[in-house]
């Protein structure tokens, strides 16, 4: 082994110290030990640091660390340096030795990190029973609380909202008044509530439409269905339950059909049937489009008949159903072709003159008010 001063005057290897040898080869046989513990990498660099600051008390603490780590880990004597269980250990009664043996081994690095930090160097900076110190802290299976039991838990109460008495007679009778109106409301939606249209001034006065209260108008009615001129194309001529069937099958209906009187300067002088023609049964017989309305009118006083009053209130009526009914493109009507006084009034009030059609009970003239030519006929 070349010496570690390469310089000239140094002395011949023949001449060297026997001790000295032996001292070398003690180091040497050190250092084969050494190399054969295969320490970890955390103390080699923990050693080396330790030599840095010079101090073999140092190392030796090192040592300590190493002896804490294995007896932490096996429960035995350290091999290196023999130390010795601490006798707090041997005196503590059975719930410390019962804690300290359930207590999870604690890692060498953190007593090795703990005797590094010590700037003076001192091997007694590293306590031999810190780990089981650290190991202390951890509950030992007596100190765990234990679970609630079932029993011990809360009742819990859920609050029921008390049953609904049942509807008491006047609330049954209150609530079919209010399921009525919501059907005449729906019904009423079918032609716009014709009720709702108001007045419209004529040449011959304010007119104005309001619907059948049988109660009220029959009478009136009956007498006019019993006049022959009219009887002759209504088919309505009896006694009042006669006329009375036919307005009770409009009023109990959804509404396609409403009756009417015609009311002129405040006197019912008309009678009159605004009806959805395309959900009526004529939508068979003539290509109906949707929100077409159709008109039926009689004039019930003879005085009323003949003066051209008919296209008067003919062309007032269809001028409501346009403009209360945006959605209606055309008014229509089908007075029975015989009938040339009432084909004779449709034209003259702006209607014209669209097919012939056969219907169940006549034959009849088709009449057409176009919105798009109301201005012009």
């Amino acid at each position: 082994m070349p010496p570690t001063d390469a310089s000239t005057d140094a002395e011949p290897a023949t001449s060297a110290d026997p001790a000295r040898i032996a001292v070398s080869a003690r180091s040497a046989a050190d250092s084969e030990d050494t190399l054969e513990l295969r320490l970890p990498d955390e103390l080699v660099a923990l050693f080396a640091a330790e030599e840095a600051a010079g101090g073999e008390e140092a190392a030796g603490g090192g040592d300590g660390a190493v002896r804490g780590e294995e007896g932490t880990a096996g429960g035995e004597e350290d091999a290196v340096g023999g130390a010795e269980e601490p006798a707090g250990r041997k005196d503590a009664g059975p719930e410390a030795q019962g804690t300290a043996t359930a207590a999870p081994s604690v890692p060498a690095r953190a007593g090795a990190t703990a005797a590094s930090a010590d700037s003076d160097g001192c091997s007694d900076a590293v306590d031999p029973a810190a780990p089981f110190a650290a190991a202390s802290t951890v509950p030992s299976a007596s100190r765990v609380p234990s679970a609630p039991s079932v029993t011990s838990a809360p009742s819990v109460t859920f609050a029921t909202a008390p049953a609904p008495a049942p509807p008491s007679l006047g609330d049954t009778k209150a609530l079919a008044g209010r399921q009525a109106v919501s059907v005449t409301r729906a019904a009423d939606d079918l032609l716009g509530r014709v009720e709702d249209w108001g007045p419209t001034v004529t040449p011959a006065g304010t007119f104005q439409l309001a619907p059948v209260r049988p109660e009220r108008d029959l009478p009136l009615l009956g007498r006019w269905m019993n006049d022959p001129a009219v009887a002759a194309f209504w088919k309505l001529a009896g006694d009042e339950s006669v006329t009375e069937q036919h307005l009770r099958a409009q009023l109990g209906g959804d509404g396609r059909s409403v009756p009417c009187l015609g009311v002129l300067e405040g006197t019912p002088m008309s009678y009159w049937e605004i009806y959805r023609a395309d959900l009526d049964s004529l939508a068979r017989h003539y290509p109906a489009r949707p929100h077409d309305t159709g008109i039926h009118l009689l004039i019930g006083g003879v005085a009323d008949r003949g003066r051209g009053l008919g296209s008067t209130l003919l062309r007032a009526v269809a001028d409501l159903v346009l403009d209360r009914r945006p959605s209606c493109a055309r008014v229509v009507a089908e007075p029975d072709l015989r009938n040339t006084s009432s084909v004779s009034a449709f034209l003259g009030a702006g209607f014209r003159f669209s097919a012939e059609v056969d219907l169940p009970d006549k034959r009849a003239a088709l009449m057409v008010r176009d919105r798009p030519l109301r201005d012009l006929l």
